[in-house]
């Protein structure tokens, strides 16, 4: 696939997929990525801290539904996570429901060691049901198709 076929899917969004965020789920992906803070599992303790109630840990996002971009598809094999940035508006607590879609940001080429490699920027964002953007994360993704 060459970066031509990319550039048409520059800026196409995704159709926005309900999350419900369960503070089991958040529970969980806490003791996954071994962090004990008891603002993520303990509802008293939360009760006491800025937040409120519990909160998500900040790479939560990670584990929400985006949908796919319409006819946007390649080969799945030999990509490379390039990087990742989050960017938080608001807390994303226990109990929210949140609406995410994904976006092709960007499409660029590149020559390295091993030969041409096209970079895949996308953007991905958690709407609140209130309309207001709670979060965006982008990442890119080396394709080397």
């Amino acid at each position: 696939m060459s970066l031509e076929l990319f550039k048409p899917f520059i800026g196409v969004e995704s159709k926005p997929v309900k999350n419900e965020v369960e503070k089991g789920a958040i529970r969980k992906f806490a003791d996954a990525i071994g962090d004990p803070n008891p603002v993520y599992r303990d509802e008293e303790f939360a009760k006491t801290t800025r937040y409120g109630r519990i909160i998500a840990p900040p790479t939560f996002s990670r584990t929400f539904e985006y949908g796919k971009i319409e006819g946007l598809s390649y080969k799945q094999e030999g990509l490379i996570h390039g990087e990742q940035q989050f960017e938080y508006y608001k807390p994303i607590y226990a109990g929210d429901v949140l609406y995410c879609s994904t976006k092709l940001a960007d499409a660029y080429e590149r020559e390295g060691k091993l030969g041409k490699m096209i970079f895949l920027v996308y953007e991905q964002k958690g709407v609140n049901e209130a309309g207001e953007t709670v979060f965006i994360a982008r990442s890119n993704i080396i394709y080397r198709g």
